[in-house]
């Protein structure tokens, strides 16, 4: 792929000073790079798939142990997409700020693992049983609800865990002076 006159895309193996890349998981700029990522692909494929059925069975516990009837709030699915999404938060953090993981932790815990875990599909289906059932200012409640709580789990999560790390960087080094 060549750049045309005027076209803010690099070709192959160029770079602009001023683009980074979004992903470095993703950004794949030139053709060795893509050549050498087909070989490894396999791996972050099977990370994926380990982790999309250790999330799936949670997320399958969890609608097992707190079933609902159509007309009835989806506890369980609430309850899966915002500890999901408070999960992603914190996961994001950690791998993205206070460490620097293994490059399958993401695919595996990120994509396979929540990615698995979290059910928006259900939710949707949620919704549609709510309709079905005349149940239509529940469901309202819930399209609002959901997304919003979510949201903030994702936040809550990500804060509290860069808090918490804060916390026990003061400590260490409170420590360490006193040594």
């Amino acid at each position: 792929m060549t750049s045309d006159p005027g076209s803010e895309r690099p070709s192959d193996g160029e770079r602009g000073d001023d683009q980074a890349p979004v992903d470095p998981g993703v950004d794949i700029p030139s053709r060795s790079d893509r050549i050498e990522t087909r070989a490894r692909r396999w791996d972050v494929l099977v990370a994926i798939a380990i982790g999309g059925v250790l999330g799936s069975e949670a997320r399958y516990g969890i609608s097992v142990a707190l079933p609902h009837p159509a007309d009835a709030m989806p506890w369980a699915t609430f309850l899966i997409n915002v500890s999901g999404c408070a999960l992603m938060g914190v996961l994001m953090v950690t791998i993205t700020e206070l460490t620097t993981p293994h490059r399958l932790v993401r695919p595996l815990l990120g994509v396979g693992v929540l990615g698995g875990y979290t059910t928006f599909s259900t939710y949707s289906v949620d919704i549609n049983q709510m309709l079905a059932v005349d149940r239509p200012g529940l469901a309202l409640i819930y399209v609002v609800i959901t997304p919003l709580a979510a949201l903030a789990a994702v936040w809550l999560g990500a804060n509290a865990t860069r808090l918490l790390a804060s916390h026990l960087l003061d400590r260490r080094e409170c420590s360490d002076d006193s040594s």
